[in-house]
Parts: C-alpha cells; sequence; structure tokens
C-alpha cells in the first residue's frame, strides 16, 4: 500500500468510527487524525461519547464499525503492537493503592514489556517527568488526589509512548493541581503526540494545539486554536454554538 510522506506524520487515525450498545448509537462515524508532537483537545458536554472514543481508540472497547490505525499499525488486526505505541490514562486511573508508588510503576513497566535492565531508569525518568521523584517509597493510598493522578499519568508514560490519551485528567483536582497537571501535559506535548479528553474549555485553551467537538456521539466541529485566536473567533461561544443547536435532535 501506498503511503504518503504526510501520513508518515500522522500518529493515530480514526476513521468512520461508531459503537453501538443495543439499539443506542453512543458514538457516529467519527473521524479523528492525530499529528506528531500534537496535542488535541477533544472537547464536549458530559454524555457526548468522548469517553467511549477514548476506549475504542486505545483498543479496550471495539468498535461496531469503523478503524483505528496507531503509528500505522492497525489496531483491530494486530491490538498487541498497535497497543506499544500507546499510554492510557482513564478517567478513573487503574492504580492499585496498596502499593507503594514504585512498586506500582515496576508493576506497570513489565506490564508494557519494558525491558528488565531499563526498568528502574524508566521508573527514575517517568518519577522525574511527572514531578513525584522523591515519594518513590510512599503509598499510593496515602497520596493526594494530584499526586494520584501525577502516578497515573507515569504509569501511561513509562513505556515511553508515541501516543499519550488521557481522559479528564484534571477531574476533581484543586486549582493548584489542575495548573501543576497541565503544565505536565504541556511537557509532554513536547516529544509525543497527546489527545485530552475533558469537558472543561479553558483546559483545551491552555495546553492543546487544535480542538474537536464531540455531541451526541458525532464529531461537530474542529479547527486549530491559534486561528480562532486570530480571528477572534470565542471556544466558549463555538462550544455553545455546537453543542445547543442540536440539543432537541433526539441523538442523546
Amino acid at each position: 500500500m501506498f503511503v504518503n510522506d504526510s501520513m508518515l506524520n500522522v500518529t493515530v487515525f480514526a476513521h468512520n468510527l461508531s459503537r453501538n450498545f443495543g439499539s443506542h448509537t453512543a458514538v457516529r462515524r467519527v473521524d479523528l487524525e492525530l499529528k506528531r508532537g500534537e496535542i488535541l483537545g477533544l472537547l464536549g458536554p458530559n454524555g457526548a461519547g468522548k469517553s467511549t472514543t477514548m476506549q475504542m481508540l486505545t483498543g479496550n472497547l471495539a468498535p461496531t464499525s469503523g478503524s483505528v490505525q496507531i503509528c500505522g499499525v492497525d489496531l483491530l488486526k494486530n491490538p498487541r503492537k498497535a497497543k506499544c505505541y500507546i499510554g492510557y490514562l482513564p478517567e478513573n486511573p487503574p492504580l492499585y493503592k496498596e502499593l507503594t508508588v514504585d512498586e506500582y510503576l515496576q508493576f506497570a513497566a513489565r506490564l508494557h514489556n519494558v525491558d528488565l535492565s531499563r526498568i528502574n531508569s524508566a521508573m527514575t525518568e517517568a518519577k522525574q517527568r511527572c514531578g513525584i521523584g522523591d515519594i518513590g517509597k510512599r503509598l499510593i493510598s496515602a497520596l493526594s488526589k494530584g499526586y494520584q493522578q501525577r502516578v497515573g499519568i507515569a504509569q501511561a508514560i513509562i513505556h515511553q509512548p508515541e501516543v499519550i490519551i488521557l481522559d479528564e485528567p484534571s477531574v476533581g483536582l484543586d486549582p493548584n493541581q489542575i495548573r501543576e497537571v497541565r503544565a505536565l501535559i504541556r511537557e509532554l506535548g513536547k516529544s509525543c503526540s497527546v489527545i485530552l479528553s475533558t469537558h472543561i474549555l479553558p483546559e483545551v485553551e491552555s495546553v492543546c494545539d487544535r480542538v474537536q467537538i464531540m455531541h451526541q456521539g458525532v464529531m461537530v466541529f474542529g479547527a486549530v486554536l491559534a486561528e480562532l485566536k486570530q480571528q477572534g473567533l470565542s471556544l466558549e461561544q463555538i462550544f455553545e454554538q455546537f453543542t445547543l443547536k442540536n440539543a432537541h435532535t433526539g441523538n442523546s
């Protein structure tokens, strides 16, 4: 198959992605593309289909139809290889709170098939990047919500993935913790591709290069944030326009 140069720069490519739960269509014919070094904000109200889309992009939920490629690898045909490129933080971080931070990250590294000779250095690097370098011996259950979120991000990056997918990473955090997590996401975006799912507009404006808006399972808008600013357009007004105008179409 011919692959052009532009496709080589794409880390996530989803086409016509749909998911039904019985008679309910949670996600309908979604197209999504993520380029290397880009932070994409997937924005939408609660129930828009963001988490379902994230679960399909990470291989945790099979789509009813459509396709996903991760760094050129078909996620449905070769899931183990495709998942090697992905780091994932779901909305509820998969933490084992009875473990220490080091014990948990060592476990995560082994799950991600990090070479045994590299596990200690991988743990050290992930902890440094996430600002948790000095709490390795502490129980996860004793950490604040903000630090637990950092541990969750550390497990997502410990194998140095090319794609990081974060589902509502600042939910439940206080303003200082939110600021710290956003700074971390911007830092990750310098070396990885990032998809950030949220319903918080300032979060997208603060850290993302591009935005796509979901509503009632459908992608209804997409734009480069810098271009919106140049045109003097308000993301808040755009969000209201595209998530309120279809509120009574029966697609919920």
